[in-house]
């Protein structure tokens, strides 16, 4: 399912969770990883060593990458390292669909307050850029990440973006024997006076359960033994999140349409609102 996963590092603290789920998905799929350091041309890093121009930034990913690629081979994983220049989050997406990735794996923070719709992390940046799939993981002291993944979460409204991540989404809980969670939200507080008829709530029960039988019907074809469908009402992102801590998840699988712009996030879709604070890994899947 997997053969060659990327690991951008940039020596953050606290992003060891990523190192290690990255090498125990590596080693189970027998992948290889690549670990990549991305020195940016946004930054003056450019000195004079000894008489010598150095760029530091190329030195300080140098010293980076190095023991997390020693790290990955002390696991028994193939892994390879690499230090280039450009924008850190378009150079990450190219670098990663150029090169044929199958995965990103990347650590994110998460942040709350007015500041996270106003600037993007680098992660962020990169779900929204990536037409390869990106994990995330948090790694904040409230994270939880385990792995092989016994309950994955895909939630589905229908359309194409999430099709292609429930198809990833059922190959992934097949691969690792999980039990799949098809679920899809009637958000009925956006619908204004209208849910107050009863035909209009039941018609929209119907096009979740549609949506989730869906989902249901490609999971048996992939060989996923245990599914669950559930239908759930409120908030799209904290339904989902909700559901997801009280069955014990280990992983959210959310479709994406993508943007191209890299500083359209004033106001983020619900697979950014999932990734900055789901305390879970989350995978993203473009369309």
């Amino acid at each position: 399912m997997f053969e060659d996963i990327l690991l951008p590092v940039d020596g953050s603290l606290g992003a060891d969770a990523a190192v290690g789920h990255a090498a125990d998905i590596a080693d189970r799929f027998d992948a290889s990883v690549h670990v990549l350091f991305v020195a940016s041309t946004n930054r003056d890093s450019v000195t004079v060593v000894g008489g010598d121009v150095v760029d530091a930034l190329e030195r300080e990913g140098a010293d980076i990458v190095d023991p997390v690629a020693d790290d990955v081979r002390a696991r028994g994983v193939d892994c390879d390292s690499e230090v280039v220049q450009g924008d850190p989050a378009a150079t990450i997406a190219e670098y990663a669909d150029s090169r044929g990735m199958d995965l990103v794996v990347m650590a994110t923070q998460g942040r709350t307050g007015l500041s996270r719709y106003l600037l993007g992390s680098v992660t962020e940046k990169v779900v929204r850029l990536a037409g390869t799939p990106v994990l995330t993981i948090r790694t904040h002291e409230e994270a939880r990440t385990s792995f092989p993944y016994e309950n994955v979460v895909v939630p589905t409204d229908g359309s194409a973006a999430a099709s292609a991540a429930a198809d990833r989404a059922t190959d992934l809980a097949a691969a690792v024997d999980a039990t799949l969670h098809a679920v899809s939200v009637v958000e009925e507080a956006s619908l204004g006076f209208d849910v107050r008829s009863a035909s209009v709530s039941d018609e929209l029960e119907a096009i979740t359960e549609d949506a989730i039988a869906d989902v249901a019907a490609t999971a048996a074809d992939a060989g996923v033994e245990r599914v669950r469908e559930k239908v759930l009402r409120g908030r799209v992102h904290r339904a989902i999140l909700d559901y997801a801590a009280d069955t014990d998840a280990d992983l959210l699988v959310m479709g994406t349409r993508g943007r191209g712009g890299t500083d359209r996030i004033l106001l983020g879709s619900v697979a950014e609102r999932i990734v900055r604070t789901s305390p879970i890994p989350v995978l993203t899947v473009r369309r």
